[in-house]
């Protein structure tokens, strides 16, 4: 995937965002699994307020999802791109944490909930991830399913 047909996409289902608990942004295959990835409102709000909606860091990131999710690395040893687990063990705390625990999973209200129902999974067996890239992470949760995975992604994270 190119960039403009990343920057196309995310225009397409722009408006589609606030109607549905997530919109689907692209089918990667990678090694016989198919990768569903899809945007959330609660993603392109957060993204607006940090100026990063659309732009060519977000669209970077986005395209990393290629890499897909692979079980034997699931989490970063730092330098690479792709979907790594989150955990709430992880010492010290950080800013992607509470940002993906705290005001999204564990949150009433905050979208989380429809989203598992969506997907037909419950919303403990969500996979709590992050999609980076050098630029920034998506935040948001994965579902693995038999037929493909989803990685639905509700917010972003620029620190270091």
């Amino acid at each position: 995937m190119e960039l403009s047909e990343a920057k196309e996409r995310v225009k397409a289902i722009e408006n589609a965002l606030g109607d549905a608990p997530f919109v689907e942004f692209h089918t990667f295959e990678r090694e016989g699994r198919t990768l569903r990835v899809a945007l959330t409102g609660r993603l392109r709000k957060t993204a607006r307020k940090e100026g990063v909606w659309g732009s060519r860091e977000m669209l970077t990131t986005l395209k990393n999802a290629a890499h897909g999710f692979d079980e034997s690395r699931a989490r970063s040893v730092g330098g690479r791109d792709g979907i790594f687990v989150m955990d709430r063990s992880y010492r010290p705390a950080n800013e992607m944490m509470a940002k993906l625990f705290d005001r999204f999973l564990d949150k009433p209200g905050s979208g989380a909930d429809e989203l598992s129902k969506e997907l037909d999974v419950p919303l403990s067996e969500l996979l709590p991830v992050r999609l980076v890239s050098h630029h920034m992470r998506l935040l948001g949760v994965l579902a693995r399913r038999e037929d493909a995975d989803w990685l639905v992604l509700v917010d972003c994270d620029r620190s270091e």
